[in-house]
């Protein structure tokens, strides 16, 4: 479920937002969008919400990681269908090669090296964590320089960050209901059921951004990855509260289930 959401929903509506461009999005941000679509999920935020909405943390850890991962692969793919990137030159192989030493191999490394570093790292979680947050934060704030650089803000108007910012939370709103809906049809419990609503909404930013630096041209980054950009923040604001409502659900549901035993 949280696959299909993330690698065939999400292009679906992405295809389908075709009609908006150019009246509503220009083909530039249009494009951003299809980019966004085409993203695995987030790792982090998909479990903490998971985790604070009291839903299945097991499945959630494994479905947000397996994506990351296999976004490695399949998003350069879909891009490439989706986009025909550069009318068809880029090179997806070897695009993919890329990614593959900027995001899997310090994956990879990281956790071969956690029986030598990994009591150093739990004894350090707070510099960890600035880091992480810090690293994340520095290749957005590059990638958006480079776009400034290149004129952006000549490109991009009051009206069309609003337009970006109202497809945003309509996407997300369509990703959440269908999701949610999907996930009661077909039987699964509430834990599960919020794993899918949190796990199969997200995109993911710190991936986001260093394939967009492979998959195009220095000059265009900065158009695609601002829906990126402000759609990242939307889902954490709206998930954080969707978090909250879900927590109060399954604690109500376990205060009944304590009552009628």
């Amino acid at each position: 479920m949280v696959f299909l959401s993330t690698f065939a929903l999400f292009p679906l509506l992405g295809l389908a937002m075709g009609f908006l461009s150019p009246a509503i999005l220009s083909q530039p941000l249009y494009m951003g969008f299809l980019y966004l679509c085409a993203l695995p999920a987030t790792v982090q935020s998909a479990i903490a919400f998971t985790s604070v909405a009291g839903g299945n943390v097991a499945a959630a850890v494994c479905s947000a990681s397996a994506s990351s991962i296999l976004g490695i692969f399949l998003s350069p793919v879909l891009v490439g269908a989706l986009m025909q990137t550069q009318e068809g030159s880029t090179d997806t192989l070897h695009a993919i090669g890329k990614i593959i030493m900027q995001l899997m191999v310090p994956f990879v490394i990281g956790h071969l090296s956690r029986p030598l570093i990994g009591k150093w790292v739990d004894r350090h979680k707070k510099l960890i964590s600035l880091t992480d947050r810090s690293s994340i934060l520095l290749v957005v704030y590059v990638a958006f320089s480079e776009a400034v650089v290149e004129g952006i803000w000549h490109q991009v108007n009051g009206f069309s960050l609003l337009m970006v910012l109202v497809c945003s939370l309509v996407l997300l709103a369509i990703v959440l209901v269908v999701n949610t809906l999907a996930a009661r049809l077909l039987g699964f419990n509430t834990a599960d059921e919020i794993t899918i609503v949190f796990c199969g909404s997200k995109k993911s930013l710190a991936n986001g951004v260093p394939m967009a630096n492979v998959l195009f041209p220095a000059s265009a980054v900065g158009m695609m990855v601002l829906p990126l950009m402000i759609f990242h923040q939307i889902q954490l604001m709206v998930c954080a509260v969707l978090a909250q409502r879900y927590a109060r659900k399954t604690a109500e549901e376990k205060r009944q289930l304590e009552s009628a035993s």
